[in-house]
């Protein structure tokens, strides 16, 4: 048995251990255990739970307390609020187990619930329209018009400031959620107003005209609320969470969900949305057939041309490759394109090379990140893959999870390591960046259909 099964199992005796000796004396768990499944309070947003681009479940928490209820053995269930005040009323009246939706203790509106472990810091920053002359203290606050989340943190950070800042005022709001609120300092109906770090991060590829002013609070802990009856399950979750912490669990999400979050540039995200609206419509049809031939998500293959050619079916470089998805001639002509420049052949040779590549992904290669070791492979060839998965069980990493994989992949340049391997030397860094970057484009793209979509309803609602 290998040495990894062993330690999941081993892991997996130590938890159930523990919920026997909690499940006699705690309600929390005898309720879990009644129902069969742990109920989740959260709210829908990009840092939480959503949908994504296969109308599947995502998000930092639905990842996250779902890893807790399979270490329960039990099903979930998601209920979504729209604010914190309503998230806090239902977790005190026993409408959940939990709350795992991005907050921290400084948001529970003091109402009695105990907080779990800590497990990502944020700090609650100051985001402006870049436009507004965003202010670098608490005094360029001052004949600013700012609007905030009513009951949460950022109001209790404001209240600070106000003691040496009489004159500060704000607008507070129950009805809109953080990203609407940030729609509408995007669009100048106010000027300011405070949210996480983390939801910063992930937010202002959507939001390009919004910056950081200046951090207003200390860093802070998000962490899990539970009922104030919930003693031994709390200890439960405690332990649980240290076990997640060995096993690199928060690690691995923290990387799926934030890890390309870093890479925004003001001018690439502006002429990138641009060119969804004047380049996209071109090929939007050839992307879609050629990504339900292949069974892969359309958008995704969009994103990887763009990367590769910015939409530009004229597109060569100096090493020979060219075409909307920049494929070799040795290629093309591997894969049956004819013509390699000819957009709608390169869209579909594209998508049929990606998908050769996909094949040979080994299956033990974690299911969330297979397209993106098949993007590895498609950028730096699948036999420099092969070297990285070796290369990383030398260094006693994981050869099948893309947290790991990223790390390796660069040291595929340096000699130390790429001598000793069977391909030789690859510009290893190459391809994090390239998929880091899809990743980003992906994301944007679905964003601004959403919205388009969206906007659509509204239009259609009034009509």
């Amino acid at each position: 048995m290998k040495i990894r099964t062993v330690k999941k199992l081993l892991l997996f005796i130590i938890l159930i251990g523990l919920l026997i000796s909690y499940d006699d004396s705690d309600p929390v768990i005898k309720d879990i255990r009644k129902q069969g499944k742990l109920i989740v309070l959260t709210r829908n947003a990009p840092t939480t739970y959503y949908l994504d681009a296969n109308d599947e479940p995502a998000g930092f928490e639905y990842d996250l307390s779902k890893a807790l209820a399979d270490s329960l053995n039990v099903e979930v269930e998601y209920k979504l609020y729209d604010n914190t005040s309503e998230i806090m009323r239902a977790i005190s009246e026993g409408e959940g187990h939990i709350v795992a939706a991005g907050l921290t203790p400084s948001d529970s509106l003091n109402i009695e619930q105990i907080s779990g472990p800590g497990y990502k810091t944020v700090q609650q920053q100051v985001v402006c329209h870049r436009d507004a002359k965003p202010p670098k203290d608490t005094a360029g606050l001052l004949g600013k018009s700012i609007l905030i989340i009513a009951e949460s943190g950022y109001q209790d950070s404001l209240l600070e400031q106000k003691e040496n800042y009489p004159e500060l005022i704000w607008q507070v709001t129950s009805n809109l959620s953080t990203e609407e609120v940030l729609e509408k300092v995007e669009k100048k109906e106010v000027d300011c107003t405070i949210i996480n770090s983390n939801i910063m991060s992930l937010n202002r590829r959507y939001y390009p005209n919004l910056i950081v002013a200046f951090p207003i609070s200390e860093a802070r802990e998000l962490a899990w609320m539970l009922p104030p009856d919930a003693e031994y399950f709390k200890q439960y979750v405690d332990d649980w969470f240290a076990k997640t912490e060995e096993s690199s669990t928060l690690n691995i999400l923290n990387e799926r969900y934030y890890g390309f979050a870093d890479i925004f540039d003001y001018y690439d995200n502006f002429i990138y949305l641009k060119r969804i609206t004047s380049r996209l419509p071109r090929y939007e049809t050839a992307f879609k057939q050629a990504a339900e031939q292949y069974e892969l998500p359309w958008t995704l293959l969009a994103a990887q041309a763009y990367q590769e050619s910015s939409w530009n079916a004229k597109a060569r470089s100096s090493t020979g490759v060219g075409g909307l998805m920049m494929l070799t001639q040795k290629t093309a002509e591997a894969i049956g394109i004819n013509k390699r420049m000819d957009p709608l052949q390169s869209i579909k040779g594209g998508a049929k090379y990606l998908d050769k590549m996909l094949q040979k992904i080994p299956d033990d290669v974690a299911e969330v990140d297979r397209i993106w070791f098949a993007l590895t492979a498609y950028n730096v060839g699948f036999a420099h893959l092969l070297d990285a998965r070796e290369l990383a069980v030398r260094l006693g990493k994981s050869p099948n999870t893309w947290h790991d994989m990223k790390e390796v992949l660069p040291l595929l340049s340096q000699k130390q390591y790429y001598k000793k391997l069977k391909y030789g030397y690859a510009r290893g860094a190459e391809p994090v960046k390239y998929i880091d970057r899809i990743r980003y484009y992906q994301d944007v793209l679905v964003n601004n259909l959403n919205k388009s979509v969206a906007d659509d309803t509204v239009m259609s609602g009034k009509k």
